[in-house]
């Protein structure tokens, strides 16, 4: 954790351990401050300096003025019986100012505070590919909150939602963002000092084109390949076809332009069916990509996954790729695999997730410890970035509201790490969201990528082992806690969460009904079965609803599809062969 310090000094500046003390006396002095006045565990992130100076005074003048001796984005606040001062580094610093002060209670508490980011580039990254495409209210009430986090970055995670002109057969029952939805996004986030940024997968996650006749020849493996024992359909463009690149290429034209921001992702992770023997290829595409005139001048941001594999390639990167580490457990080798990108030379950000999806509640503990681990490996190596990322996997069935404190606790770990790796996500964000996302660690065994509570709903033939009937009913136990904080309330976010509540009731049944059976879905006694089956009906239906408040209505038929699915499964007795591929299909949610 010695480097979390280091960053606390102006301008990263490395700190012997007389001045690492003095940080620390400053951080218990914002504690105490805090003790003497809740309402300053309001704040988030929580500032690295603060120390409170008086009573509560009315703040009826603010004045500024630039001070180029602190960091960039840098501001210090003075409240006290004169009013608000602020002086800040620049007039994002400014910004930010303000945007503390808005947290501040009326009357406001007498303080100074003197804060900057750890890191310049703090991000969310939203997947709208994997079924949920929000509306643009919805979009920019989640803008809105977090700007108030000091969020400076934004990525919409796109495959095939949005319009690209020619390709209407892909996206058509999609609801896709238009160019013009993109600019006026791109807008509504500059004025908010929030950098819109395009995502475009480029190699692999190409099922959604793929499956379509006419692109079917750009596959590396057009007929399919074999995956964990399941066959699927092809998901990755062939590097070596040129009919591929010149596609690749069309796509970027077209989307880039409209974003005003510098940078571009172009994803290039999981490409599965590339053999290690193709693997320069990778690399060849990767340059040929970059080499565009749409990228040239461009920071062009790729996943790291294929490159720690594969390391020897760190070499060749073209000049202006920054690599962006993924991973998503709080074991995940952050700091190995950010002292390699640092040795070779190489820009890079770390992403941790908001381990929300496949999840339906999140696993909030995994995620404070992923994102802790990510926030040190940038200190310690030299990122200059960290990109929160959201994924939608197998439905996108998380309330929104569970990736919620994920994304303030991305937001205040990359602010600064020194001051917020206790921050209460529960004040800062949702009390029964926070309490509901440990429902998960009421079992022993758990698993990656998702809660190994729920892992059946989305592979009914799994057998049902290393859990307890004792640990199903902790975690009911569990639910019933965070529905007892959820109290009356009737808001949206709320009744997500009741569904998202009772949709796990049903694994927890579902799970209790194989244990006292042979562990498999077909064990369960029929009559089990179709009350399970009235259950899965019921949560399809209510999805629906709830799913048209906020979402566009392309991707809800994939969607509802597992839950459609599922019940078929309970009244057949078993899933329909090779569950769940191929892929559901986004315009009718039927099998393709």
């Amino acid at each position: 954790m010695g480097a979390i310090w280091d960053n606390c000094c102006p301008k990263s500046r490395p700190c012997g351990l007389g001045r690492r003390r003095r940080w620390q006396r400053r951080r218990d002095a914002r504690l105490a401050a805090m003790s003497a006045d809740p309402s300053l565990a309001l704040l988030c992130p929580q500032p690295r300096h603060l120390t409170r100076t008086g009573g509560a005074v009315l703040v009826d003048t603010i004045s500024i003025r630039r001070d180029t001796s602190l960091p960039a984005q840098g501001y210090r606040l003075t409240v006290d019986v004169d009013g608000a001062r602020i002086d800040a580094a620049d007039a994002v610093g400014e910004h930010y100012a303000r945007l503390t002060l808005s947290q501040l209670p009326s009357p406001t508490p007498a303080v100074v505070i003197e804060d900057w980011p750890d890191l310049a580039v703090r991000a969310v990254m939203l997947d709208v590919s994997r079924d949920r495409v929000p509306t643009m209210a919805s979009l920019k009430a989640l803008i809105e909150r977090l700007a108030s986090w000091k969020i400076n970055q934004l990525q919409l995670y796109f495959e095939h939602t949005f319009a690209y002109a020619a390709h209407e057969d892909v996206w058509s029952t999609a609801s896709p963002f238009t160019p013009d939805e993109v600019r006026e996004l791109d807008t509504f986030c500059r004025d908010r000092h929030i950098e819109l940024v395009a995502n475009q997968n480029c190699l692999g996650h190409a099922e959604r084109w793929l499956r379509l006749p006419r692109h079917q020849s750009m596959a590396l493996s057009p007929d399919g390949f074999d995956m964990m024992g399941l066959r699927r359909g092809p998901t990755t463009l062939d590097p070596a076809n040129p009919a591929a690149f010149e596609f690749v290429a069309s796509l970027l034209a077209e989307l880039v332009p409209c974003f005003t921001s510098n940078r571009v992702h172009i994803g290039m992770d999981e490409p599965w069916e590339l053999t290690p023997e193709r693997i320069d290829e990778y690399i060849a595409w990767m340059h040929k990509l970059c080499d565009l005139p749409v990228l040239r001048d461009r920071e062009v941001l790729v996943w790291g996954d294929i490159l720690a594999h594969h390391p020897a390639l760190l070499k060749s990167l073209p000049d202006n790729v920054t690599v962006t580490e993924w991973g998503y457990e709080a074991d995940h080798p952050f700091d190995a695999r950010a002292r390699a990108l640092a040795a070779a030379g190489k820009p890079m950000w770390v992403c941790p997730g908001t381990s929300s999806w496949q999840t339906l509640l999140g696993r909030t503990t995994n995620m404070r410890a992923n994102t802790i681990s990510a926030a040190t490996a940038a200190h310690d190596h030299g990122g200059t970035g960290m990109l929160m990322t959201d994924w939608g996997d197998w439905g996108h069935h998380q309330p929104a509201i569970i990736s919620l404190p994920a994304y303030a606790f991305g937001a205040a770990m990359s602010w600064c790490a020194a001051t917020n790796t206790d921050i209460d996500l529960a004040v800062a964000t949702d009390p029964a969201a926070v309490a509901l996302g440990d429902v998960y660690l009421a079992t022993a065994a758990q698993r990656p990528n998702c809660s190994a509570l729920v892992r059946h709903l989305y592979l009914p033939q799994a057998r049902v082992r290393h859990i307890t009937v004792d640990e199903l009913d902790a975690a009911r136990d569990r639910i019933e806690h965070g529905v007892d904080v959820l109290g009356d309330r009737v808001d949206h976010d709320a009744n997500e969460l009741r569904w998202a509540c009772d949709t796990v009731r049903m694994a927890l049944d579902d799970a209790q009904a194989r244990l006292e059976n042979a562990g498999t879905l077909a064990s369960i006694p029929s009559d089990t079965r179709e009350q399970l089956a009235d259950q899965a009906l019921d949560i399809g239906e209510r999805h629906v609803s709830l799913w048209n408040q906020r979402s566009r209505p392309g991707g809800l038929a994939g969607s509802r599809r597992w839950f459609t699915r599922l019940r078929e499964s309970y009244l057949a007795g078993g899933p329909v062969a090779n569950w769940p591929f191929p892929e559901i299909d986004i315009s009718s949610g039927e099998s393709q």
